[in-house]
């Protein structure tokens, strides 16, 4: 049955960064699917299908998922290799979240969320035989260690693959965005609660930021350093967002 597992207990104390995130989410379980739907007008469920076609496992071998929330991609990666999925979330609200999605979907079987940090994972090296993550490398204060944590627990040989949003480059599309992003966004979470509210306000100034310290092409090479290979970006719904992937040295 589908269940929460608790991180380690010798994990550090938090940073403000991560307390930060626990914060910010805590309140989004019961709408979080509809409505990251909803504000991406349709795009992020077709981003993360995008995303999971890039995932190499065989039926029966085991994927983590991390930063996994209420588990969507936990469960469409089941759905569509036949893998058992492990899915890490920081916020425990969250993963309540996907317990129950779990088990209205049948596959209480099939996955097992854990409550942990992605930067601290709570496994042996070589554990799994592919790795997922969302909107992950924002929140973490060491992206590059982050990705190096993540390529410690996949076997050699492995996939990676990796959802973020991403910022169009030509310029009206660029325009448009930020205008959505700083506007429109604040806007429609405050119709919904003050939960989306802070989240909308909060989501546009992350990615622009993130991006300026962190452009795509640095973000591949961090990839590459961690010792992922073949590492390769798919830029989709006019820049909107972003799938990497990538296969673990041997």
């Amino acid at each position: 049955m589908a269940r929460i597992v608790g991180m380690r207990l010798d994990a550090p104390t938090p940073s403000d960064r991560t307390t930060h995130v626990r914060r910010l989410f805590a309140g989004l379980p019961s709408t979080y699917d509809r409505m990251g739907a909803a504000l991406s007008f349709g795009q992020d469920p077709r981003w993360r299908r995008a995303m999971v076609a890039k995932v190499d496992v065989e039926a029966g071998g085991l994927v983590l998922d991390v930063a996994t929330g209420t588990g969507m991609v936990a469960r469409e990666v089941v759905r569509r290799t036949g893998a058992t999925v492990v899915g890490l979330d920081l916020t425990e609200d969250m993963l309540r979240g996907g317990v129950a999605e779990t088990r209205a979907a049948g596959l209480d079987d099939t996955i097992r969320f854990v409550l942990g940090d992605g930067q601290r994972l709570p496994f042996a090296d070589e554990t799994f035989d592919a790795l997922t993550f969302t909107y992950l490398l924002r929140y973490v204060d060491d992206p590059a260690g982050t990705l190096r944590e993540l390529a410690r627990v996949i076997k050699p040989g492995g996939s990676m693959a990796n959802l973020e949003f991403h910022m169009p480059e030509p310029k009206p599309w660029r325009a448009l965005w930020r205008l959505y992003t700083r506007v429109g966004l604040p806007a429609a979470g405050r119709v919904v609660s003050r939960s989306w509210f802070d989240v909308g306000r909060f989501l546009g100034p992350s990615i622009s930021d993130f991006y300026d310290r962190h452009p795509l092409g640095e973000q591949l090479g961090m990839w590459r350093r961690a010792g992922i290979g073949d590492v390769r970006a798919h830029v989709m719904s006019l820049g909107g967002g972003v799938v990497i992937w990538g296969t673990k040295d041997g």
